[in-house]
């Protein structure tokens, strides 16, 4: 028989809150050493053991020696180049703006003045609430970071249910391929035909062959010119920019059609990889992102530090960036990576704010067949607006709320002087719901690529529920930062076990 045996230590507020209110449990905790070691996380030991009749055999070659420790660190850190990293978050968990709240969480940051409702069940931990709700492409840029990364070992994955969007005042499937085009209920009988030959050019297109062009030059002729060529109609074209492209908006249509096309075949691929959808999602919340590459950081000699401000940003004689002071001391960098909260004066306004709203259910969202979670758009123009309203709903098979509740959370450009008006027509897709919280947030980008100041700054997180624009803003950042790009080389399958089992 072999076992694995995984002592360890951990500081997490998420584990010790119920501890910390509790008077008989909280004496036996020494609040100053406690405090001391919030920043660190925890610690753990694995260990394969092979259990025989006679005894047993320790499978695990890692060392104890603090000598060989060190050089095994010392290795690690050679292989990223010679750098270090420092990670700083004012915020006592991990992920920032885009973190995974408890319920009391949820409760102090958008209703700080009332308190959460006792009619809500389970405990504070069983709840995970996304702050920026964004799935996974199963094929995206972000899986393949994850994979290439081997961050996929510290985080499991569910699939999300299905794929729907909203046209003529009704929810429907999201069709992938030439049979469910057929099937489909967005269509007429002829315009199936007209959706599977479409399918039909996406999927068999090669770039070197031009017999599979149909005449089409994905380079020099728009999107729109494509659609007319299959003649599509517009209800047609709505869904499958939107919904399948995953465009917030109808520029797209003008512009040249290979963008789409990839973005098409993206979403078909990733259909095809498990079924059901295109989407995949970490258990407990997006917030298991952030906490997996900590730990891979860790690795590598990484250093996290959780619930700390920066005091003061320093800079040399040639107004460099040169370091931070915090509550800890003075940590000295050439370069530092943030988001725009912390250098606000380095960043612009987009001149787009982004209203979500979280919304807790106890039933799944009608006319979805009862699926655990799905991805639900509302095309602009099928109730008059010039954004996309997307819908993420999720349940207790991910971990995010108690068994019996969904979480489903609604997010789009603002538009108006009254966003939370805008968001009417996808409440009326959810039915009753038990609470609403609502949060706003002005979009920002960086005013300069951050060369000269050794400030290299990210975008705000966009309105889509999909994390494909934010990965181009990483690979954007990892060019800024080191001047080449971001090119992950092709795993073995044997990485990829991980997302196997989905």
């Amino acid at each position: 028989m072999v076992v694995t045996d995984e002592p360890g230590v951990y500081f997490s507020p998420f584990l010790l809150e119920d501890v910390l209110k509790d008077e008989s449990k909280l004496k036996y905790i020494n609040k100053d050493v406690l405090d001391k070691y919030w920043y660190i996380g925890g610690v753990r030991i694995e260990d394969d053991l092979l259990i025989t009749k006679t005894g047993f055999t320790n499978l695990t070659s890692i060392t104890s020696d603090p000598n060989e420790i060190s050089k095994i660190v010392k290795a690690g850190l050679a292989k990223v180049e010679g750098k270090k990293v420092l990670h700083i978050d004012r915020q006592d968990f991990y992920g920032g703006e885009s973190a995974s709240l408890n319920l009391s969480q949820l409760y102090s940051k958008f209703k700080p003045s009332a308190q959460k409702p006792d009619t809500l069940g389970g405990r504070d931990r069983d709840w995970c609430v996304d702050l920026i709700p964004k799935f996974l492409m199963a094929n995206g840029e972000l899986t393949n970071i994850l994979v290439h990364t081997n961050v996929t070992r510290y985080i499991e994955f569910k699939q999300i249910g299905g794929s729907y969007v909203y046209r003529n005042g009704r929810i429907a499937k999201v069709p992938s391929n030439e049979v469910e085009a057929i099937k489909s209920s967005l269509m007429g009988i002829f315009e199936k035909r007209r959706m599977k030959r479409f399918l039909e050019f996406i999927a068999n297109y090669n770039e070197d062959v031009s017999s599979t062009h149909q005449g089409l030059n994905l380079d020099s002729n728009t999107m729109t010119e494509v659609y007319n060529h299959f003649g599509l109609e517009d209800g047609t074209k709505d869904f499958i920019g939107h919904a399948m492209a995953l465009w917030s908006n109808d520029d797209y249509l003008n512009e040249v059609a290979r963008p789409t096309f990839e973005r098409i075949l993206l979403y078909v691929q990733s259909v095809a990889r498990y079924g059901k959808s295109p989407y995949i999602y970490p258990l407990y919340g997006l917030g298991e992102l952030p906490q997996g590459f900590a730990r891979l950081s860790a690795i590598y000699g990484g250093t996290y530090m959780l619930d700390t401000p920066i005091d003061e940003v320093l800079y040399d004689d040639n107004k460099k960036f040169a370091g931070v002071k915090t509550k800890e001391g003075t940590a000295k960098a050439p370069i530092v990576i943030a988001d725009p909260t912390y250098f606000p004066e380095r960043v612009k306004k987009t001149g787009h704010r982004v209203i979500r709203a979280m919304c807790i259910l106890d039933h799944p969202i009608p006319s979805t067949g009862d699926l655990d979670s799905v991805q639900l758009i509302i095309p602009q123009n099928q109730v008059g607006r010039k954004n996309d309203i997307y819908i993420a709903v999720l349940s207790d098979v991910h971990c995010v709320v108690p068994k019996g509740y969904y979480l489903a959370i609604v997010s789009t450009i603002i538009e108006t002087d009254t966003p939370h008006v805008e968001l009417e027509p996808a409440f009326k897709l959810l039915g009753n719901r038990l609470d609403t919280l609502m949060g706003l947030a002005e979009l920002y980008e960086p005013s300069d690529d951050g060369t000269d100041s050794g400030i290299f700054i990210s975008k705000s997180y966009d309105a889509s529920s999909h994390f494909e624009s934010t990965t181009d803003d990483v690979k954007d950042l990892y060019f800024r930062v080191t001047g080449k790009p971001l090119v992950l080389k092709k795993r073995e399958p044997e990485d990829e076990e991980e997302l196997n089992g989905l």
